[in-house]
């Protein structure tokens, strides 16, 4: 079974090519045979492969397929291959798995719209780019991947491209990604120049022997790769992208921006870990930048009243915990939190497209409320996503993800009693804004009719998703509840073989107690807060928004801290101005002459075309005189 692994990618991209070439000749029923059929078929091989793997192992719990020579230029060899481990294999099963959930929703979902076949073209190359990503055995053959998703984010955003802001988001998330992609390009350049490998675990290998621990140019090849992560994931200060991104159809929003492609800079960390084991200044910043991003994010979430936007918001703050987790070196916590963030989110950007759908295209939570009543499968599989973003104890996938981070956080020798609390605030955060979401929606009364309920093409997907957001958790249970006999660690000890167990130091049961109350109390605190501001008395909530800090407050977290207008002031409108000034570009000069002197010269000879003989014969026998006046004179 392992030796078909190259066909995963490749039944992606041979549905791409379909559509791109022969999807406006195909009915809308035969596109969506061919987009999610592909997917589908990739999702079993990936689901019968990852049974194998964990029933009977390669040997080393790693198996590589080289499948040609990609180019040899002076000793530089990188090859095609790809690589199955314990991380590809947990990466791949949530890329096929819960994209084929979603192409399925899509079918339905985006039926009567222009360019149904191309939407699925787009979500094929989508796919089989972030396939070829987590299965690269070396950093070139990974890039490829990570710009091909970053080509995919860009065409989906502004897959209505005749709406011009839906034109501006998709380049805004292309450019400013773009500037953690040229961070990412820079290190594989030091990588190979100074390890003369870009096969990554050679590389890891020869960095650990070459530069050392504390080395600065383990630091500079961390921190780029790090700048790479931070585009990418969407993470302070490169953050400003996503929520603009939700200007692409829905199921985009669920599969790249939610549970793929912006957990992409998480996969690179995980995957290069040694190198940044090397250098602990990153990992601090890792750290650091995973706790302000989760705050700044789960502030800027409880003002959104566009109910993608406030969504977005929580994808950024909870990538937030995923960095945290690996900045203090809990790889398998940051990657248990994205297999269930996968779940849970994905279920909550289908549950709001299918409120979205049948209120003709909603999307202000003001405009909304009574909904449960009206689309009650809707209200309980959205009411279980958000039950499980907000890691609701014991009976949420989230709750166990969230928190093995935060328990490692506050054990683990990197950690800190200010990156615990941090987490610790940002849950509490997540509760309130996610059952704002809930109240505003569902409860309250009815400021909308719904059109109609969602068909079984959208029904199932959210349905398998809620599952998955209830029990994705149990393969992991916190080290509380080994005193009660639940001594499970099946996720950890499965990347074991791969990414190594973290360092900790374990704490008094009473401390461990207590910490574990003070952090239900707070979730629990949150949905509460969130009944009383926003259900119960929600006037409270609107006596304090009129107030001046209140209307402050909300404008700078609502603008998401103001990053946009700070960027525009420094960056965007410098080079705006320096483009106009600049309109006759120095270094064009040297061309412009060129071009100058061309044309008078061709007007200067154009007149020696009078078309009048005797001229011409005059110039041809002036023309032998001059000839023969040179041979003579020299």
């Amino acid at each position: 079974m392992r030796e078909a692994l190259w066909v995963i990618p490749t039944l992606s991209y041979l549905g791409f090519v379909v559509l791109a070439l022969y999807g406006r000749g195909l009915t809308p029923s035969r596109a969506a045979v061919v987009g999610v059929g592909t997917v589908g078929i990739s999702a079993l091989l990936v689901l019968a492969l990852a049974i194998e793997f964990m029933t009977s192992p390669p040997p080393g719990h790693a198996y590589v397929q080289v499948l040609w020579q990609w180019m040899e230029v002076e000793g530089f060899r990188p090859p095609v291959s790809l690589r199955l481990d314990a991380l590809s294999v947990i990466m791949m099963l949530v890329i096929t798995g819960v994209g084929f959930l979603i192409h399925l929703y899509s079918a339905e979902f985006m039926r009567g719209e222009e360019g149904y076949s191309r939407f699925f073209a787009y979500m094929n190359l989508f796919v089989g780019s972030m396939l070829v990503l987590v299965l690269a055995d070396n950093l070139l053959l990974l890039y490829l991947g990570w710009e091909g998703v970053g080509l995919c984010s860009y065409l989906l955003i502004g897959f209505w491209y005749r709406d011009p802001e839906n034109g501006y988001a998709a380049r805004k998330a292309f450019v400013v990604t773009r500037v953690g992609d040229t961070a990412f390009a820079i290190a594989l350049f030091l990588i190979f120049t100074h390890l003369g490998t870009l096969d990554i675990q050679e590389a890891m290998q020869q960095a650990g022997r070459t530069w050392g621990a504390d080395s600065g140019m383990a630091i500079a090849a961390a921190a780029l790769l790090l700048g790479g992560a931070v585009g990418k994931s969407a993470q302070l200060p490169l953050q400003v992208w996503l929520p603009d991104a939700m200007a692409g159809p829905t199921p985009v929003s669920a599969l790249i921006h939610a549970a793929t492609m912006v957990t992409a800079g998480v996969y690179l960390i995980a995957r290069t870990h040694v190198l940044f084991a090397l250098a602990p200044p990153v990992m601090l910043a890792v750290a650091v930048i995973g706790a302000a991003t989760l705050l700044l994010a789960g502030f800027s979430a409880l003002t959104q009243w566009d109910i993608k936007r406030a969504l977005a918001y929580s994808t950024i703050s909870q990538i937030g915990y995923m960095f945290l987790a690996l900045g203090v070196g809990a790889w398998s916590a940051a990657l248990f939190h994205f297999m269930t963030h996968a779940f849970f989110k994905a279920l909550l950007f289908l549950g709001a497209g299918a409120v979205i759908m049948n209120l003709h295209h909603e999307h202000d939570m003001g405009k909304m409320g009574g909904l449960r009543t009206q689309l009650p499968l809707t209200f309980w599989t959205f009411l279980i996503g958000a039950s499980s973003l907000s890691a609701l104890p014991v009976v949420t996938a989230g709750f166990y993800s969230k928190d093995l981070i935060l328990h490692n956080v506050g054990t683990s020798e990197s950690g800190s009693l200010w990156l615990w609390g941090a987490g610790v605030l940002g849950a509490f955060l997540t509760s309130l804004y996610s059952f704002r979401m809930v109240f505003l929606t569902f409860f309250g009364e009815a400021k909308g009719k719904a059109s109609g309920k969602p068909g079984p093409l959208i029904r199932i997907p959210l349905v398998v998703l809620a599952f998955f957001s209830l029990v994705a958790g149990l393969v992991e249970m916190p080290s509380l509840f080994a005193y009660a006999g639940l001594d499970v660690h099946l996720f950890t000890r499965f990347l074991q073989t791969t990414l190594p167990g973290i360092t900790a130091s374990p704490l008094p049961l009473s401390v461990e107690i207590g910490r574990e109350l003070i952090i239900e109390a707070l979730q629990l605190g949150g949905i509460l807060l969130a009944y009383m501001l926003f259900l119960y008395k929600p006037g409270i909530a609107g006596v304090v928004a009129r107030t001046p800090w209140g209307e402050a407050l909300q404008r700078l977290w609502r603008s998401g801290w103001g990053f946009d207008r700070v960027y525009s002031v420094f960056f965007i409108r410098p080079f705006v101005w320096i483009a106009r000034v600049n309109r006759e570009d120095a270094v064009d000069l040297p061309y412009v002459g060129m071009i100058w002197a061309g044309f008078k010269a061709n007007r200067f000879l154009s007149r020696t075309q009078s078309g009048k003989v005797r001229w011409y014969a005059a110039g041809i026998g002036l023309g032998a005189l001059v000839l023969l006046g040179i041979v003579v004179l020299l």
